[in-house]
């Protein structure tokens, strides 16, 4: 298992995370675009759409290293409610995305587990996020306690149809 670090990303860090955004990004999930991903990543990881992420008391970024290389980033949004959970019982795990050469070390499971200790550190009793039901992550989640609950449908028009479906998983906290 590689040494991993994961350290809370602030405005200071802007660029840091915008390079890890798009990068990552760029290696798992520009298929799913009909123009490649721009329109998202312009969207997305801009310097003011990343400013006013990062400015937002509510989420909560971190980066993400691995033996001492930026690997990837997570962002939480810390209060966000879901189903019969209220905002302060409930956490949204927005992103984990790490790069390519990161994939499959184990590194995802380790930012779940800091995830779920931040939640409890918070009080949570339960963590949720939304899955694009054609990705392998599916399966990751449902490997580390995530059940299926509901559904979802993105309507970004410049995102190829067969892709717009999404899961929404939840992982019940003790």
């Amino acid at each position: 298992m590689p040494t991993v670090k994961i350290t809370a990303c602030t405005t200071a860090d802007i660029h840091i995370l915008q390079d890890i955004a798009i990068n990552s990004y760029g290696d798992h999930y520009l298929y799913l675009w009909h123009d490649g991903g721009m329109w998202y990543i312009n969207r997305c990881f801009s310097d003011d759409a990343l400013k006013k992420e990062l400015e937002d008391e509510n989420a909560a970024f971190f980066l993400i290293y691995a033996e001492e290389e930026l690997v990837g980033f997570l962002k939480l949004n810390l209060h966000k409610e879901m189903d019969s959970y209220t905002a302060a019982e409930a956490m949204e795990l927005e992103r984990i995305y790490l790069l390519k050469s990161a994939s499959g070390k184990g590194l995802g499971r380790m930012v779940l587990n800091f995830t779920r200790q931040y939640a409890q550190k918070l009080g949570k009793k339960v963590i949720w996020l939304k899955a694009m039901d054609s990705s392998k992550s599916v399966d990751f989640y449902e490997q580390n306690g995530f059940t299926k609950c509901g559904t979802y449908t993105l309507d970004f028009e410049a995102m190829k149809e067969e892709y717009r479906g999404m899961y929404v998983m939840k992982l019940e906290l003790d």
